[in-house]
């Protein structure tokens, strides 16, 4: 680390900053580096709609795109601790999270749908890489500062979503071109994360240590609680991706008020998050499960019965509130389900990534065969399953954080203290 004393030198040599400085340090640097991948999410689904009018694609072949940011990811995010193992978490992050920031501005340069699949795979493919490694940052940062952070973080994310949402929001009111938008904000991005990672713990790989395997196959305890997560993401990223143009299309919104919609549920999403540890400590895993399932149940019925944009509105902030903790709730129910807590997580894992893959292809299937309303009825239906199912989720007191924690550290590889 820059500043180590030599053997010599004069007293104005700056010391090593103590381990709990150099770690507190470190702890904000990965709040602003979650912020700034969030921001990247925030930015780009506001700007959705913009993207298909200029494309001129219908819904059926717009929901098969936002497919490919899951496909992207799902491609790339094995090869993110790879990447860790040779160059260091640190520059990996560096690296990556720049390619993730920079990828924002393809998409709005995609001038129809085919190209714009590309476009949307590389991004998913950053996106994923960089997740990875930060979590893995995360965890790592969480253990060595001796108290749980990892829902802080993961609200910093959100946080970081509802600012890029608004930025987008203010884009789209004004009419200003998503290309333009899109790529000032991704110029800015990067060289913010650039100097966030200046700051985050600097991780290596013992020489002889060999990479984290690709793959691991889900036992059975872990798919009924996957089951839980499947319902909550893809609650998420139908929310995310179609809330905009759900009320532009469905309720002749005009694309700022529509827009707005994406920052009135990244803003549930962050607080609930921000929160999430004090109210899971307090209320437990299955009393907060069942009650967002309530929530989101609520906001679902909101959505499809709406007449007015305000209530849909309000039905996407209730979603979001509701389904917010459930995922790190579950990873952590997988890591006490069996005799293979690393394995249970990778399954649920991949449970609720495969969920953010179909999500999107899905909603835009059914608006197209049916109509927008339909599709969220089937979100409505999937949230009541958060009530129905939330039992699978009892367990011995353990935090969301730690199963955050496990799950991104079985991603990530077993990345060595520096």
């Amino acid at each position: 680390m820059a500043g180590n004393g030599v053997p010599g030198t004069t007293p104005r040599v700056p010391l090593p900053l103590p381990p709990d400085r150099r770690v507190r340090r470190a702890r904000w640097a990965m709040a602003a580096v979650f912020l700034i991948h969030g921001s990247v999410a925030g930015n780009f689904a506001t700007r959705i709609p913009w993207i298909q009018d200029h494309t001129q694609i219908p819904p059926g072949q717009l929901g098969l795109a936002l497919a490919f940011p899951a496909i992207g990811a799902s491609l790339a995010m094995p090869l993110a601790g790879r990447i860790s193992h040779r160059f260091g978490a640190r520059t990996a992050l560096r690296g990556l999270l720049a390619l993730w920031t920079l990828a924002l501005a393809l998409p709005a340069l995609s001038p129809d749908v085919f190209v714009l699949c590309g476009a949307l795979l590389v991004y998913g493919g950053t996106s994923g890489m960089a997740d990875v490694t930060m979590n893995a940052l995360g965890v790592e940062t969480e253990d060595r500062l001796g108290r749980p952070i990892m829902s802080g973080l993961h609200g910093m994310w959100s946080t970081g979503a509802l600012l890029g949402s608004a930025a987008g929001a203010v884009a789209a009111h004004t009419g200003t071109d998503a290309r333009l938008h899109l790529a000032g904000a991704a110029l800015v991005l990067t060289l913010l994360g650039a100097l966030a990672c200046q700051g985050v713990l600097d991780l290596r790989s013992a020489p002889e240590e060999h990479p984290p395997p690709r793959f691991a196959f889900p036992p059975r305890s872990a798919l009924v609680i996957g089951a839980i997560g499947f319902c909550a993401v893809f609650a998420e990223g139908a929310s995310l991706d179609w809330s905009a143009i759900y009320l532009r299309d469905r309720l002749g919104t005009d694309a700022g008020l529509a827009a707005a919609s994406t920052t009135a549920f990244a803003c549930t999403m962050a607080a609930a998050r921000l929160a999430g540890d004090k109210v899971v400590a307090r209320f437990g895993p299955v009393r907060t499960v069942r009650a967002g399932g309530v929530l989101a149940t609520l906001g679902g019925l909101l959505i499809v019965t709406a007449g007015r944009p305000v209530q849909a509105m309000a039905g996407f902030g209730l979603v979001g509130l509701g389904v917010a903790v459930v995922v790190p709730l579950a990873f952590a129910a997988a890591g006490r389900s069996g005799p293979a807590p690393s394995q249970a997580i990778a399954g649920v894992a991949t449970i609720t990534y495969t969920s953010g893959l179909i999500a999107p292809s899905a909603i835009g299937g059914i608006a197209q065969a049916t109509s927008l309303t339909g599709s969220f009825v089937l979100v409505t239906v999937l949230a009541f399953g958060l009530v129905a199912g939330a039992r699978v989720l009892r367990a011995p007191s353990r935090t969301a954080s730690t199963g955050a924690t496990a799950a991104a550290d079985h991603d990530s590889g077993d990345l060595k203290r520096s």
